[in-house]
Formats: structure tokens, C-alpha cells, sequence
């Protein structure tokens, strides 16, 4: 486990403040907060990000806009290469009040590398400042992805805990039994508590948590047999599902989310 630590967020007269870091395989980040708002981005790897109502996976093609004082975790599925920026208060005060997944295109991953690589020392301050302003002007127009999973606001660790496992392990070779008994709880109690924390049984959510995982891999390019597999269904099963659930197969879904 390890903690969050920001740039120094007390100089309110700079607009931006980057962040560069690598995280391994397998850390998780505590749930934190900040008062500027931020852009969670990859440079490669996979991260889920949790927020109090919902869990977000975030491809390298994806970026995560967290408000100012919303509480976040990261669980890190592959190893990160980040490349966050901070908004200040008023500035972030002119995007969206809630979390958003934003696509980001050929020219927004620029303008957030840019920003982080190098500073006005290095650019000059008209030139980085008008960086600041396209970059802001990306962010706003870029496209808002639907794969959000609710998550339990519930304070009953065994759901939280069940939860964060199949996000972890999503396949349906782990049954809904095993993850009970894993939770200690039983499996009657915990489908209550899916009713009544997230208004759908778990066989739903976890289909929920499959796609998002599926997307995430099937815009890097992992083969959609490989995904089937590692979910526990066969390549046929899996693109049924698939296009039941989104409206198109496996092979057209990247396609039609890479536009910028």
C-alpha cells in the first residue's frame, strides 16, 4: 500500500502543476482527496480508479477528470507510467462538477505530456500559458466514456471487499460461493447487500466489471480470444455477451473509441 504524495498544492497563483510517476504491478493507493482538481492519465498500463459511487478502469486511451475534494483510490492492474496534471480551484471550477472518463485523443496526450515534461522555466510563460489553455480547451470537448461500475457507498466491509476482489479476478471461473465464503459472509446475506447498495444482483455486476475489463484490454490490442479466456468464457460466448450488452462485437468496439 502506499500513499498519494501531490506537488505542493499551496501556490494558488500557477494554474497547473504536473506530477511524473511510475507505479508497479499490484500497488494500491489509499483513498485520498485534494483540493485542486486533477487528470489521472497513462502513458501505458492499467489502473482502476475508485471513487465513494464508483470504480472506473483506465486504458492508456483514457483519462480520469477527478473534481476538486473527490475521494479517490488507484489500483494499479499493470505496470504505470503517469503523467497527471493539478487544476488549480478555479480553473477546475470550469469543467464538470463530477468524475468523468475523457478519451483522449492524438493531441490532448501531448498537451498533458507537455505540461508535465516541461515547465514555463523551460517554455517561456506566454508559451506555456497558452499550453494551459488549449489543454483545457481539449479537455472540455473531449469525448466522455459510460464505463463507470458503481461501487458500495455501503460501510459493510464484506461487500466492499467481494467487490474489489472481482475486480482484481473477474472471471467465471471464481463462482459467486467462493467469493462469499472469501468475504465471510454468506451468500444469501451478500445478495441482499448487492440489492440494496447497488440496486442489482451479482451476476449483473460482475458483467458490468467483465466488459470494462474487456474494453480496456481490447484497446491495447490483447486478442479477444485471449480476453475470453482469461474471463472464463469461451471466444463465441464471450462476443455474444458482448454484443448483447453493447451493441456491437469485440472487433468494432475499439475502432468506433479511438476517434478522437
Amino acid at each position: 500500500m502506499a500513499l498519494a504524495v501531490p506537488p505542493d498544492l499551496s501556490d494558488t497563483d500557477v494554474p497547473v502543476q504536473p506530477l511524473a510517476r511510475t507505479y508497479p504491478r499490484g500497488l494500491y493507493v489509499e483513498p485520498h482527496e485534494h483540493v485542486w482538481g486533477q487528470v489521472l492519465y497513462a502513458m501505458s498500463g492499467v489502473m482502476w480508479v475508485e471513487t465513494p459511487n464508483e470504480a472506473l478502469v483506465v486504458p492508456p486511451q483514457r483519462a480520469v477528470w477527478l473534481p476538486p475534494g473527490i475521494p479517490h483510490g488507484i489500483r494499479v492492474v499493470s505496470d504505470l507510467q503517469m503523467r497527471n496534471i493539478y487544476l488549480r480551484p478555479a480553473i477546475a471550477a470550469t469543467l464538470e462538477s463530477t468524475v468523468q472518463v475523457l478519451e483522449v485523443g492524438k493531441l490532448l496526450r501531448e498537451l498533458i505530456l507537455g505540461l508535465v515534461d516541461q515547465g514555463p522555466d523551460q517554455q517561456g510563460q506566454e508559451y506555456y500559458e497558452a499550453l494551459v489553455g488549449l489543454a483545457l480547451l481539449e479537455l472540455k470537448r473531449a469525448r466522455r466514456s459510460v464505463m463507470k461500475i458503481p461501487m458500495p457507498s455501503d460501510s459493510d466491509r464484506r461487500l466492499v471487499n467481494l467487490c474489489q476482489a472481482v475486480m482484481g479476478s473477474p472471471s467465471l471461473d471464481i463462482s459467486f460461493e467462493q467469493h462469499a465464503e472469501n468475504a465471510g459472509a454468506s451468500v444469501r446475506t451478500l445478495s441482499r447487500l448487492f440489492q440494496r447498495s447497488l440496486g442489482l444482483g451479482f451476476a449483473d455486476w460482475r458483467r458490468q466489471v467483465q466488459l470494462a475489463t474487456a474494453v480496456a484490454e481490447l484497446i491495447q490490442g490483447v486478442p479477444v480470444s485471449s480476453i475470453a479466456r482469461e474471463l472464463g468464457y469461451s471466444p463465441s460466448s464471450f462476443s455474444d455477451m458482448f454484443r448483447r450488452e453493447l451493441g456491437m462485437s469485440p472487433s468494432q468496439y475499439p475502432l468506433g473509441e479511438r476517434a478522437a
